[in-house]
């Protein structure tokens, strides 16, 4: 098409990032709206996106493609598949309540009078639409290069965020809250960047794989794709496994995957609620919808390869990670170490190769990010009015705020997976998949539901029940209009699709048929002995007259 949709989905956030940061230091509330205009346009067109898209259609529609550095293969090209739209939806909806939750994250740091060179404020808000911006071009992106820009630099938005705009909720006092947010930090980014590392190693190689066979080396996905389908382009098994490792490496950090998880607790934990939404509702995406589009469709051998060891790692992953969560005292440390918990749920339905994991899989994408972020901002409501994060600190809170102590519960109850809310939808689709595989993995991923019942209810039982013994609860006040306005929406979300998920299934099934032909997998058929037998085949029985019975 000859409009740039999605470049221009891409530029509008970051437009609002320059114009909310160049906001005067006095007009703090107008770079405010500002921010939160710039976010409701993006939302509107990433929703023209996908009302453009077509299941029915093209692999990639909306494409564009541009020479960008000719001497080096490299292109900007964008296009979408099923997957990609709804993510990309999915960002450009939870930021502006990312926003209006953030509304007085950054007034504490505000100077007495207002300053040229410090503003916090239009600083905050601009670095959210930033993070934006680069989410949707990953999203986006068809050239490997292209995508691998954005992937890493959304790192320095999100350090800045962590680090200069942390949590000041902190047991130990301000001085010892700021060597932890600079701790969590320089964790994310030195984790994150070691994985990019690697990763453009793994680009390099790719490259020169590709220029070996084709005569010249290109990035883009489509000309590889269609090279592979002509014959011209076939990688080794050593080559390809090599690569892959180095692509799934950068993934798994960024998902994330155990044991190169440890940067994520600490992150959520230091980060404002609204920030630690951004990070593992939206950011976090960016590492398992790399391992569909990249791993398993530039390297469906590796992929079919490594696939019982990312199976085992992602296992680990929702028991290692529930386990830790029963344990926790700190409220947002246990919805990190849940989300561990799903993201292994997230990776095993992609690596389980069948077409109902890997559809269960994007929706636990989706519906992940609105559960979590229902249940993070609400978390961090109840936080900023006691100005704790310790569970313990809590208690009888729905006898003081029911309005805040039930959407905490629905919001709770969506990350256990309860039936009628969308995650079950999803985490159902993951585990029927991979049963039908994998017997033995979707037996042992169950003992994660039951895990996760056991935090969840345990985390609500202990901060909203029982008796009102402190006078900080006792002086608690409800959610107001604003906070509200946020939540309400998301559990809205959380109630439609767990009643009518066909609505994204019909969206992002083609999508998916497409990534198991890439690996050339088919579902396995049901091993059942009567099956065998043909009992169950009908052969009607002719009479004379025509009739049948």
């Amino acid at each position: 098409m000859s409009f740039p949709l999605l470049t221009v989905t891409a530029v509008v956030p970051a437009i609002g990032a320059i114009a909310t940061a160049a906001t005067p230091p006095a007009r703090r509330t107008a770079a405010k709206w500002l921010a939160l205009l710039f976010s409701l346009a993006t939302l509107g067109l990433a929703a023209v996106v996908l009302a453009r898209f077509d299941p029915g259609g093209a692999r990639y529609q909306l494409t564009e493609s541009h020479a960008w550095i000719p001497d080096f293969g490299v292109r900007y090209e964008l296009g979408v598949d099923g997957i990609a739209a709804v993510l990309m939806t999915l960002t450009a909806l939870l930021v502006p309540f990312v926003i209006g939750a953030a509304w007085h994250d950054a007034d504490d740091l505000e100077p007495a009078r207002p300053n040229r060179r410090w503003r916090p404020t239009q600083g905050f808000f601009a670095l959210i639409l930033a993070v934006e911006a680069m989410v949707i071009l990953s999203f986006a992106a068809t050239d490997v290069f292209l995508f691998y820009i954005f992937f890493e630099a959304m790192l320095i938005p999100l350090y800045f965020l962590i680090g200069g705009f942390g949590d000041r909720a902190h047991a130990a006092g301000e001085e010892e809250g700021a060597k932890q947010r600079s701790y969590a930090a320089v964790k994310f980014l030195l984790y994150n960047l070691a994985g990019g590392l690697i990763m453009l190693a793994a680009v390099v190689g790719l490259f020169a794989a590709t220029s070996d066979q084709l005569g010249e080396g290109t990035f883009s996905l489509q000309q590889i794709a269609q090279a592979r389908a002509d014959g011209d382009f076939e990688l080794s098994s050593t080559v390809e496994r090599l690569l892959f490792l180095g692509f799934f490496f950068a993934f798994a950090v960024k998902a994330p995957l155990w044991p190169l998880h440890t940067w994520l607790p600490n992150a959520m934990g230091e980060s404002t609620a609204p920030v630690a939404v951004l990070i593992t509702a939206v950011v976090d995406k960016v590492g398992t919808f790399a391992m569909l589009r990249f791993c398993l469709g530039l390297f469906p051998e590796a992929s079919e390869w490594a696939t019982p060891v990312v199976i085992v790692l992602a296992l680990m992953s929702i028991l290692y990670g529930a386990l830790l969560a029963v344990g926790q005292r700190d409220i947002k440390r246990l919805i990190a170490y849940a989300s561990i918990s799903h993201f292994g749920f997230i990776i095993l339905g992609i690596f389980a190769m069948t077409s109902q994991a890997q559809s269960g899989a994007t929706l636990y994408m989706v519906f992940h990010g609105i559960s979590t972020a229902a249940l993070m901002l609400v978390a961090g409501f109840l936080i900023s009015r006691r100005g704790s994060r310790l569970i313990a600190d809590y208690g009888g809170v729905q006898k003081v705020a029911p309005l805040l102590a039930g959407t905490f519960l629905v919001g709770g109850l969506a990350t256990l997976s309860l039936p009628g809310l969308a995650p079950f939808i999803s985490e159902f689709l993951v585990l029927v998949g991979t049963f039908s595989r994998y017997p033995v993995a979707g037996v042992v991923a169950t003992v994660g539901i039951i895990l996760a019942a056991l935090y969840v209810l345990l985390m609500y039982q202990r901060t909203m029940t029982g008796p009102v013994e402190k006078p900080e609860v006792r002086a608690m006040p409800d959610l107001k209009v604003r906070e509200l306005a946020v939540v309400a929406p998301l559990i809205a979300l959380l109630i439609f699709f767990g009643v009518f998920p066909k609505s994204l299934t019909d969206i992002v099934n083609p999508a998916v048929e497409h990534t198991m032909s890439d690996v050339r997998k088919k579902d396995p058929k049901p091993d059942h002995p009567v099956a065998d037998q043909g009992w169950f085949d009908y052969k009607p029985v002719e009479h004379a007259g025509g009739d049948h019975e």
